[in-house]
């Protein structure tokens, strides 16, 4: 494991060391939360197509194809990483019990039913 101690300025600002920074492949932006005591710092990756098939398929089965297909997959595209998001946001705080959350059974129902 690559360890370093680094410097916080007067303005909480820290400098990345560049082998971090390199073998991450961070670019312009970086997501940065707690967890377990700890500042997690993760670079910010743009969508990497893990739902480009299911989009594509679903954008197709609507009929739509051309550059109408090309917009609406693009729009679509740029909305499942805000999506996401929000329901990591949802679950964090229905795990720190500040929210309402919905059990197993409550959405499929008992076994016994």
């Amino acid at each position: 494991m690559l360890k370093k101690r680094i410097s916080v300025s007067q303005k909480r600002q820290i400098t990345i060391p560049i082998e971090f920074f390199t073998n991450l492949g961070i670019d312009k932006e970086v997501d940065c939360y707690l967890q377990n005591n700890a500042i997690v710092i993760r670079p910010v990756r743009d969508n990497t197509g893990e739902f480009d098939e299911e989009i594509l398929a679903d954008l197709i089965a609507q009929g739509l194809s051309g550059p109408e297909l090309l917009e609406r997959f693009k729009e679509t595209r740029r909305n499942v990483r805000p999506a996401v998001e929000r329901l990591l946001d949802e679950a964090r705080l229905a795990a720190a019990g500040k929210a309402q959350f919905s059990t197993y059974e409550d959405v499929f129902g008992s076994e016994s039913e």
